[in-house]
């Protein structure tokens, strides 16, 4: 009992912080109103203060409900009202005026900015900026105009999508803005904005322009040293990072609290040797760490870092005993206060998570077996040290010392070198351990996190974050002393360090397993959870209760890795899914059988000669995820209709996710977007076929007839629209026409060639355009239901109002992506079920 008590007085905000988080969560999964809080509230207060009078412990659980209750109503308070609407459409030409609140970042081809257009009302501005000329020279607070096109912030409406309104909502950003083509982005007379913000920025603005200055003609190191030291990710590659992100080390690439933590140490220790007083060390700690936070984009590990920081200095000059789990309670309670909505940002929970698991695993195994023997080597010299310690510590400075010995009669050293140079390798190999520890602990321990938002579980991570973390740490003041000081050497040692980095996590991805972990199933992930929490609570048991619980653990975590549970698809159904992928194509089918095939990967077209390749892959960050919600590990085909960069931009990424045993191809010629395929493709084994009109076959319960690309069809050098693979699926009395971009030539040699059937699913031919969908094939098609997969008010104004009228004059169901979001046709062989991401 006193065990348990004095847990409760050692950590007393964490079932507060826990019943708080609690409420929030409850508000999540039901919405409530006001006038419903209210009422539960007070009722709980009289329940509070009735409890009060008759004892303590009586009080602590209506506290608890009250928190509760009080975690709902943050949560009802914070919400977010109706987003501001402007009256304009996407394709229409307006001027746009406003103040710049987040300065350019300027990389290959593309200008960036952020314009407050009214109060919270802002848009994310891009300005094409084409060989030989000069951005504009932006800054904070300056007031622009210009012309250009206003779209507002839309989500992929695919089940399980990123809400990326919400996210970029949080943040009042409710457009994105393109300058018009020649356009002059005009500077105002006047500015805006605060004194104060204007120099925050000016200082980040200088920082980043002292990386271009140190690294010239280093896009890499310049990219990956901004995000480092000063958070702007807007110049880093995706592939400069993938060896980082597949060995778990990621977290240190890129600017986290980890970051605060070293430089308040370093700045704590330079003012100790300069005899600067505590209070006022820690106090040019804590402004500093904030000025950090604020230079570095505020962004939202920083800050709660330096939070965690000011409070642990707070606590520290009051001489108070820092708990970590109290600490770091305090902190979480005081964030999820200013922003409930934190609780469900991934960073935010991965942050406390891999601390949590800090405090709660790594720190009672290391006092278990670490700690004791960090203190035995306090001292070594003193023998009279030993009695004051357990036994086997002393016995361990006696062995340690007959060791040196030993050393100091083959290499003729004095005694004291001896033992120090035997202590401090002892000390190094303890480091290690203890490093070892913690990471196997938080790799352990964000499992489910990291399962659920990166569908990723590194085993390489045990051992490289025991090797990159230390690099990248010693990155961070040596960078920043060039950054200060303009020198070449400490620039030219922090890129040393960056590069052994990326040789130490290029090494372990060699051997990492190649695989990505779709979503754990719901009673998996509670399981998980419980197993960890029991685990935790037989710490200060014996290994006979501690063993069954960490052998729990380690089969529930092979679990969540190995996912052996089968795709969600309705087995003995046809299933075909138009994913949205804006404008391009994206389709999951499913054959009766179980074999699954994507046709096509989205992507972005290449309208203006794009030098910048897009931030967003399709193929990783919105079909795969979609995928893994369905528990898809590999698929069976990827089909490449033509090579063109919207059908084609993610196939890659798909390629590498799902390993398919095929890869069906229409016609294609020797394009750089098709040679990058193949040679991915080739590089993972999959066998290419190129398919040819006059093929028919059986597959995954249903016959698969070829009617495009002839036999003797030749395809140009650049990829074509009637390079289109076009397939006919028949299954049971249903027949499902998938038809790629296949134009008014094509549907005309098919109608001659009396190729051309009734269907009763049709994939629109080219997103709805009027190079498509004649009369001539409409009236042999008949098609029940049309599919159009185009994106939401595309520049290209698909689909063509004429084509949709022929569609409705034929009484066919069209059904649009932009509109509905994902759709689903299941057929039986003898009925239809539809689903769109509405309906779901």
């Amino acid at each position: 009992m006193a065990t348990r008590c004095s847990g409760h007085v050692n950590d007393p905000l964490l079932a507060p912080l826990i019943a708080f988080a609690t409420g929030i969560l409850i508000s999540h999964a039901a919405r409530f109103e006001t006038p419903e809080l209210a009422i539960a509230l007070g009722l709980l207060l009289i329940l509070t203060l009735v409890a009060a009078r008759w004892s303590h412990r009586i009080l602590y659980a209506p506290v608890l409900l009250s928190l509760c209750v009080g975690g709902i109503w943050m949560d009802v308070l914070h919400r977010p009202g109706r987003a501001p609407r402007v009256e304009t459409g996407s394709q229409e030409l307006v001027i746009v005026s406003g103040c710049v609140v987040e300065p350019p970042i300027f990389y290959e081809g593309r200008d960036q900015f952020t314009l407050e257009m009214a109060r919270h009302a802002r848009a994310r501005v891009s300005l094409t900026v084409k060989d030989g000329e000069t951005p504009p020279n932006l800054s904070y607070g300056q007031l622009v105009e210009f012309e250009g096109k206003l779209r507002p912030v839309r989500n992929f409406h695919n089940p399980g999508a990123f809400d990326f309104e919400k996210f970029s909502a949080r943040r009042y950003v409710y457009w994105t803005a393109a300058v018009a083509s020649g356009s002059v982005v005009k500077i105002l007379p006047g500015r805006c904005g605060s004194s104060f913000w204007a120099a925050i920025f000016a200082l980040r603005t200088r920082a980043l322009r002292r990386i271009e200055a140190l690294y010239p003609n280093k896009p890499y190191v310049i990219g990956i040293m901004e995000a480092t030291l000063i958070g702007e990710t807007a110049k880093l590659d995706k592939l400069w990072t993938e060896d980082f992100r597949r060995t778990g080390t990621f977290h240190a690439l890129v600017i986290a609290g980890m970051h605060v933590s070293v430089l308040a140490g370093l700045l704590l220790f330079l003012m100790r040797i300069c005899f600067v007083a505590d209070l006022p060390a820690l106090a040019i700690t804590a402004f500093l760490a904030w000025l950090y936070a604020l230079v570095a984009g505020g962004s939202a590990p920083v800050v709660r870092a330096a939070g965690a920081l000011t409070l642990y200095l707070l606590v520290r000059y009051f001489y108070r005993r820092g708990r970590l789990m109290n600490l770091l309670a305090a902190v979480a309670f005081v964030y999820l206060l200013y922003d409930p909505e934190q609780i469900a940002d991934a960073g935010f929970q991965l942050s406390f998570l891999s601390v949590a698991a800090i405090g709660v695993l790594a720190v009672p195994l290391m006092k278990a077996t670490s700690y004791p023997l960090t203190r035995g080597l306090a001292h070594i010299h003193e023998s009279n040290f030993d009695m004051h310690l357990e036994p086997k510590i002393a016995a361990f400075r006696v062995e340690l010392r007959l060791l040196a010995e030993t050393f100091r009669y083959c290499l003729r050293l004095p005694d004291k070198w001896g033992q120090s140079t035997l202590a401090l390798l002892m000390r190094l190999v303890i480091y290690v351990y203890d490093m070892a520890v913690i990471s196997a602990v938080v790799q352990v321990g964000l499992a489910l996190p990291m399962a659920i938002y990166f569908h990723r579980i590194s085993f390489s991570g045990f051992s490289a974050n025991v090797i990159i973390v230390p690099l990248l740490t010693a990155v961070v003041p040596v960078g920043f002393l060039a950054i200060f000081t303009g020198w070449h050497a400490p620039a030219a040692v922090a890129e040393w360090m960056l590069r052994l980095s990326e040789k130490i996590a290029h090494w372990h991805a060699g051997w990492e397993p190649d695989s990505r972990v779709p979503d754990p199933p719901v009673w998996l992930s509670l399981a998980f959870v419980a197993a960890l929490l029991l685990f935790t609570y037989t710490l200060n048991r014996s290994w006979r209760w501690r063993l069954p619980a960490l052998l729990t653990v380690f089969a529930l975590f092979a679990l969540v890795f190995v996912h052996p549970f089968p795709p969600m698809i309705e087995p003995g159904q046809f299933e075909l899914t138009a994913i949205d992928v804006g404008q391009g194509d994206g389709l999951l089918v499913a054959f009766p059988d179980g074999k699954l095939m994507i046709v096509d990967g989205g992507g972005f077209p290449n309208l203006f000669g794009r030098r910048q390749k897009p931030k967003l892959d399709i193929g990783e960050d919105v079909i795969s995820p979609y995928l893994w919600s369905r528990s898809v590990k590999k698929l069976d085909v990827v089909v490449c209709t033509h090579a063109h960069e919207d059908h084609t931009g993610g196939l890659g990424a798909i390629i590498d996710n799902f390993h398919p045993a095929q890869l069906w191809t229409g016609a294609n010629g020797d394009s750089p977007v098709w040679r990058d395929l193949r040679a991915r493709a080739l590089a993972r084994h999959v066998r290419i076929d190129s398919m040819r009109a006059g093929r028919g076959f059986d597959f995954g319960g249903t016959h698969i007839e070829v009617l495009a690309p002839p036999a003797d069809y030749v395809p140009g050098e650049v990829g074509n629209n009637n390079d289109s693979l076009v397939m006919r699926i028949s299954y049971g009395k249903h027949s499902f026409l998938l038809t790629g971009d296949m134009e008014k030539q094509v549907e005309a040699e098919l109608w001659s060639e009396g190729k051309l059937q009734h269907c009763d699913v049709l994939k629109v031919p080219h997103h709805g355009s009027k190079t498509s969908s004649t009369e001539l094939f409409l009236d042999a098609v008949r098609p029940e239901f049309a599919i159009i997969s185009d994106g939401f008010e595309n520049g290209f104004h698909h689909p063509n109002p004429e084509v949709l009228k022929r569609y409705q004059e034929r009484h066919a169901a069209v059904l649009r992506t932009d509109r509905v979001g994902l759709i689903t046709i299941r057929s039986d062989g003898r009925r239809f079920t539809l689903q769109t991401a509405e309906s779901q």
